[in-house]
């Protein structure tokens, strides 16, 4: 059984760090593009970033280019957020997405991703 368990988040300042970690078990992680994804109250879900199998492939979205960084350690079955310079707009449930999609790019769409963490939430103060 696949299992993600995402943790690191909490309550920051704005222009604050965090990173958060998501530890993968049940399947050969480095098979996998990851993605982490968020969704604030009275949101719909959007893509934050994703990595590729062998990482050669970081996909941003505009939101977050330059702020936050991802990275995975597939000896460690984890995939890392370090997100700096955090906004209140940041402020949301962060979850972490495993997809088997074919090809070297990592996938930007929800329905790409097969297996979910519960998520963590990361709160930004103003």
């Amino acid at each position: 059984q696949v299992q993600l368990v995402e943790s690191g988040g909490g309550l920051v300042q704005a222009g604050g760090s965090l990173r958060l970690s998501c530890a993968a078990s049940g399947r050969v992680f480095r098979s996998d593009h990851m993605g982490w994804f968020r969704q604030a109250p009275g949101k719909e879900r959007e893509f934050v970033v994703a990595i590729s199998r062998i990482g050669v492939s970081t996909p941003y979205a505009d939101s977050v280019k330059g702020r936050f960084t991802i990275s995975r350690d597939n000896a460690k079955n984890t995939l890392y957020l370090q997100m700096n310079s955090l906004k209140p707009e940041d402020t949301a449930v962060y979850y972490c997405a495993t997809s088997q999609v074919a090809g070297i790019s990592a996938p930007k769409r929800d329905y790409e991703y097969r297996y979910w963490g519960q998520g963590t939430q990361v709160t930004v103060s103003s």
